[in-house]
């Protein structure tokens, strides 16, 4: 049974836009689409009058966004294979559960309920931090949501070779025919030991090399299996948020990757997912990565 991929929506026009990018993205990969909207049927501002309607009005209502939503990837996929369902429950927790079973989880980087300053809606950042599968969050300008760069960006941190991160990103360059660049980045540390071995000529050049080891030994085994993907290899002095969020404004997606933690449910999403989650120019990928068992 293949997968589905599954995009959240509350009929606010951020989900509808990722509402769309989940259907170009399912076509990409030959999966179906499940559409899911969830509402403990608590009144979003603005989205019902402030008496209400009764419960089942609001069934109703909810029912609406569902079947308009599917009736839209309709007319934009006719061939595409998509369900809608109503959930009452939480959207965060739903989301959550339905990535159990995912080809991947897509949402709006903001919400129907969600407030002016926040840059990132918080259904968004609890589903990037602890689905199951990779989940998308649907943001930045025009060009990177419609993909017309012809690029895909991979964020390689400290992933073992062939992470999970590393084969998601080959997938969707493939799927995209686009070009998968991978970039490392890296900073001379403040104080450098004094009498490190290994640093008898310029510091900048070793941790420029080091870097590019990482960054090799990331794709072994990966990248020999995709041919026919273009592969930019890169190295990038200065913090890996930064250096990622300035170069995702030529990319389609920018990917990720995010641990496990042992012992205990969701992600540990460090100061890099969480920066281009709230400021990338195109759409995120964030893949759950199983962290190592130390060894005994």
């Amino acid at each position: 049974m293949v997968s589905p991929l599954v995009v959240g929506v509350d009929g606010s026009d951020h989900s509808l836009r990722a509402l769309d990018w989940a259907c170009d993205e399912a076509l990409r990969h030959g999966v179906p689409l499940r559409v899911v909207y969830a509402s403990l049927w608590q009144r979003y501002e603005g989205a019902v009058p402030a008496a209400g309607p009764d419960r089942a009005a609001e069934r109703v209502m909810a029912e609406n966004i569902a079947g308009t939503a599917a009736e839209r990837v309709r007319r934009r996929a006719p061939r595409l294979r998509v369900v809608a369902e109503v959930l009452p429950e939480d959207a965060a927790g739903a989301l959550l559960r339905e990535s159990r079973s995912a080809f991947a989880v897509v949402v709006g980087h903001r919400g129907r309920g969600g407030l002016a300053g926040l840059l990132l809606g918080s259904v968004g950042l609890s589903v990037a931090a602890g689905a199951s599968c990779p989940a998308v969050v649907v943001r930045g300008d025009e060009a990177g949501v419609a993909g017309t760069h012809g690029r895909v960006l991979l964020g390689v941190g400290d992933e073992a070779p062939g992470s999970e991160a590393v084969r998601f990103a080959f997938r969707e360059a493939r799927a995209r025919g686009a070009t998968l660049d991978v970039v490392r980045a890296w900073r001379c540390p403040a104080h450098e030991p004094r009498g490190h071995p290994l640093l008898g000529g310029s510091p900048a050049r070793y941790h420029e090399d080091l870097a590019s080891v990482v960054l090799d030994r990331t794709l072994e085994g990966v990248a020999p299996h995709h041919p026919d993907v273009a592969v930019r290899r890169a190295t990038a002095e200065g913090p890996a948020r930064k250096v990622l969020v300035a170069r995702s404004a030529a990319a389609d997606l920018l990917v990720v990757g995010a641990r496990h933690r042992h012992g205990g449910p969701g992600m540990q999403l460090g100061r890099v997912a969480h920066t281009v989650l709230h400021h990338a120019l195109c759409p995120v990928a964030v893949v759950p990565e199983p962290e190592p068992y130390p060894e005994p």
